[in-house]
């Protein structure tokens, strides 16, 4: 029953925003207070994994590569604060290795250092073309931690637990 009920918070924004979100609220035709929460409810759904104390390790990087730069960003998260948040207390087959970590951190604000490392990690075509834009290595990034720690986990899991997989809808640990 306490769960349906609603609660105040106050939050502090720049008038900047405030302006937009009441131009957005006036367009749309609601109130201001329906954009914020639907700002809010898609964050959460964005961010969820990382609530649950649950998802850790590899699990995690898609919510990292998903949430993009400007999360990062904004949060301030580098190498060591994101080492702590993806693999704390997580068993060594579902590590994120230190050096991709390092590599998600350096596409905050240092991106032609990101490219050249992931063109170390990943030598291929589309690593070294993603020093010419950040969108090209933002996707090159995208790719290599997908296949390293999402898809590469999907076939090796696929042999071993068939039953689980089909279970869960195709998904992997």
């Amino acid at each position: 029953m306490l769960e349906s009920r609603k609660q105040a918070v106050s939050i502090r924004m720049n008038t900047a925003d405030v302006r937009k979100v009441k131009k957005l609220a006036q367009r749309l035709g609601v109130r201001d207070s329906d954009v914020i929460r639907f700002a809010v409810k898609s964050m959460l759904a964005r961010l969820g994994p990382l609530y649950d104390p649950d998802v850790n390790g590899r699990k995690l990087v898609p919510v990292f590569v998903e949430s993009g730069v400007e999360f990062l960003r904004f949060f301030d998260l580098d190498a060591v604060r994101l080492e702590a948040i993806i693999n704390e207390g997580v068993d060594a087959s579902r590590r994120v290795d230190r050096d991709d970590i390092a590599l998600l951190a350096l596409t905050i604000g240092r991106e032609p250092y990101a490219a050249l490392k992931l063109n170390e990690l990943n030598p291929g075509e589309r690593a070294e073309s993603a020093a010419n834009a950040s969108s090209e290595l933002s996707e090159s990034l995208r790719q290599y931690l997908y296949d390293k720690y999402v898809y590469r986990g999907t076939s090796e899991s696929h042999v071993a637990e068939p039953a689980r997989l089909s279970a869960a809808g195709g998904q992997h640990d």
